[in-house]
C-alpha cells in the first residue's frame, strides 16, 4: 500500500533555513523534551541560529508547532543528537558545529543550558560532521565519538581531514576524558556504534567522502574494548576495502538472521551491506539485488546521477516490511549531479526488494536535501516526514494514510525505560513476533546524516491484532510481553509493559 504525505510546512508554523556555503551538514534532532509523547524537533541553520519547536499537533490532526527560545540558538550548528547524557532523566542533545562542538544539558521543559566545561567536554574547533554515542560495559557515562571535515579555510581540495575523536567517561570525575583521536580520519560524513555481530560490544562505523582523502581513504570499523585503545579492524580479519562518497548510514535487520544489513549513502549507486558471517566483519553488497541502488533521479527528467545524504528504514505503510527513505539533492552545483534529484521513498515488498514510490507518496521535492527524520510527529501510528535542505526552507510532510484514503496496517511504537546511567537503554534490541518472522531494531544514536532521533520506536504490524515484544536490554537480560496493537507502551525494566497516552505527562 503507497502511503499518501501532504506537505504541512507553513501552516504547522515551521520556518527554518541552512544558509551558508556549508556543502554539508543541515541536521534535524527529533526528540520530546516536555514528556507528552509528541516530539519536538531541532533544526540546524548553519550562518542562521539553530530552532527549537514546540509540537503542538493535535492527536491524529494536522502538524502545529512554535518556535520557543530554548537555548539552542546557536549559529553555525551543522546538525543534532538528543541523548540523556548524565542519566538525570532529561534528555539533553549534542549540536554539531562548525566551531565548537556543545554539549547541552537538558533542564527540563525543553530548556537547555551549556555542560562543555561541566561535563569536561572538550569541543574542539572543526568541522563537525559526524556523531554517534553510546554506553560501554560498567560505565555510568557514555562514549561518544565526533567526525570532522574537511578544513574550511584552505583552498581545494580543502586540504586536512584530521580531527575525528572519541571521547571515553572521565575515570575521576562525572564526565568525560580528554579525546582520544581516531586516527586517520578521512573526511567523517556519518557514524554508528552498531553491535554488528550481536557479540554485545558495539563498534563503530565511519563513513567516509572520498572526494577528499586523495585515494587513501577508505570506510572505517573501530572495534572498541573496553579499557583499551580503539583499533582499526584490517583486511586481515576480513574488512573489505571500500571508496565512496559515503555520507549517510541507516541500520536494519533486513535478512531475518538478526545481524543489521548497513545503509550507506553515497553520490551514483548506494550500498547495501549484509555480513558474510558473525566470525569476521566481511560484507558483501545487496542492493542492486534489492533494488535500493537508487543512483538516479526516478522523475523529474534529469539523467545525471544523484546524490544521497540521510537515509533511515522505516515502516512508512504498517505492513510489518521495513522501507527506505533517502534524503537527495545536488552538493551545490555540481554539473556532472542531478540538478532536479528528488527524495527516494523506497517500498519494501514480500520478496525483500524494494519498489520506489516517492513521486506517487507526495514527497518527491527537488529542494537541496540534507539532514531528515521519519518520526509519528502526531502520535496517530503513522510515521511523518521532516527535512532540512540547504539554502531553501526545511520541509515537513504529514503521512494521511493510504492513497485514495485506504487504512494502513496496524502499529505499535515503544518507548524503553530503565534506571540510569543508561536510562534509554541504548543498545538494547526490540523484537517483535509476526507470524512466520520477526522484527528485530537495535536502538542505536548516530547515523544518518547529522540527524537523530529518541523517542518512542515505531513498528508496522500488517494485520496483527497482538504480538509478542521481546527486549534485550544492553547487559544481555532479556523480558517478553504480550501486547496489543494501535498502542504506545512505555516498556519499564522489571515492570514490563505500560500503556501510554499521547498528551499526557511520563
Amino acid at each position: 500500500m503507497v502511503p499518501s504525505f501532504i506537505e504541512e510546512t507553513q501552516s504547522a508554523g515551521v520556518f527554518s533555513r541552512f544558509e551558508g556555503d556549508y556543502v554539508v551538514g543541515g541536521g534535524v534532532a527529533a526528540f520530546d523534551c516536555n514528556r507528552d509523547g509528541l516530539p519536538e524537533l531541532v533544526l540546524a541553520g548553519g550562518d542562521n541560529r539553530a530552532k527549537l519547536f514546540l509540537n503542538r499537533s493535535a492527536v491524529g490532526g494536522p502538524l502545529r508547532f512554535s518556535e520557543q527560545v530554548a537555548g539552542v540558538e546557536f549559529a553555525q550548528v551543522m546538525g543534532a543528537y538528543p541523548l540523556d547524557i548524565d542519566g538525570d532523566g532529561e534528555t539533553d542533545l549534542a549540536l554539531l558545529r562548525a566551531g565548537e562542538d556543545l554539549l547541552l544539558r537538558g533542564l527540563g521543559r525543553c530548556r537547555f543550558e551549556v555542560a562543555n566545561r561541566r561535563w569536561g567536554f572538550q569541543g574542539g574547533n572543526n568541522w563537525t560532521t559526524a556523531f554517534a554515542a553510546t554506553w560501554e560495559r560498567g560505565q555510568n557515562w557514555p562514549t561518544l565519538a565526533t567526525g570532522a571535515y574537511v578544513q574550511r579555510n584552505t583552498t581545494f581540495p580543502w586540504g586536512s581531514c584530521r580531527g575525528n575523536a572519541l571521547y571515553r567517561p572521565s575515570p575521576s570525575t562525572p564526565g568525560f576524558a580528554p579525546p582520544w583521536p581516531l586516527e586517520p580520519s578521512f573526511c567523517a560524513l556519518s557514524m554508528l556504534f552498531s553491535d554488528w555481530n550481536r557479540s554485545g560490544i558495539p563498534a563503530l562505523r565511519v563513513s567516509n567522502d572520498r572526494e577528499y582523502y586523495q585515494g587513501r581513504g577508505q570506510e572505517q570499523l573501530w572495534q572498541l574494548l573496553p579499557g583499551q585503545p580503539p583499533r582499526l579492524y584490517t583486511e586481515a580479519e576480513g574488512w573489505k576495502r571500500l571508496q565512496i562518497w559515503g555520507m549517510g548510514i541507516a541500520s536494519a535487520d533486513l535478512t531475518g538472521t538478526g545481524y543489521p544489513v548497513y545503509y550507506l549513502t553515497s553520490m551514483g549507486d548506494n550500498k547495501l551491506q549484509m555480513l558474510e558471517s558473525p566470525e569476521r566483519p566481511s560484507y558483501i553488497d545487496i542492493a542492486f539485488r534489492r533494488n535500493v541502488t537508487a543512483h538516479r533521479p526516478y522523475t523529474g527528467g534529469d539523467v545525471h546521477m544523484s546524490t544521497a545524504w540521510h537515509a533511515q528504514f522505516e515502516d512508512v505503510n504498517n505492513d510489518g516490511l521495513v522501507d527506505l527513505f533517502v534524503a537527495k539533492g545536488n552538493v551545490g552545483y555540481m554539473r556532472e549531479a542531478a540538478a532536479r534529484d528528488p527524495n527516494n521513498l523506497m517500498l519494501q515488498k514480500p520478496n525483500g526488494t524494494f519498489t520506489e514510490v516517492g513521486d506517487k507518496a507526495g514527497v518527491a521535492s527537488f529542494l537541496r536535501g540534507r539532514g531528515a527524520q521519519v518520526v509519528d510527529l502526531n502520535a496517530d501510528g503513522l510515521l511523518d516526514l521532516v527535512v532540512v535542505n540547504r539554502l531553501d526552507p526545511a520541509q515537513l510532510w504529514r503521512n494521511l494514510g493510504g492513497l485514495g484514503g485506504q487504512p494502513l496496517g496496524n502499529w505499535l511504537q515503544v518507548r524503553l525505560q530503565q534506571p540510569p546511567p543508561n536510562r534509554d537503554g541504548i543498545g538494547a534490541w526490540l523484537e517483535v513476533e509476526l507470524p512466520g518472522r520477526v522484527l528485530r531494531r537495535e536502538l542505536t544514536v548516530g547515523g544518518g546524516h547529522v540527524s537523530g532521533g529518541l523517542g518512542f520506536v515505531h513498528f508496522g504490524l500488517g494485520n496483527a491484532k497482538e504480538v509478542r515484544l521481546r527486549v534485550r536490554w544492553p547487559d544481555g537480560a532479556e523480558e517478553t510481553a504480550l501486547v496489543g496493537s494501535n498502542r504506545f507502551v512505555l516498556f519499564v525494566r522489571g515492570q514490563g509493559p505500560q500503556n501510554f497516552v499521547p498528551g499526557q505527562s511520563y
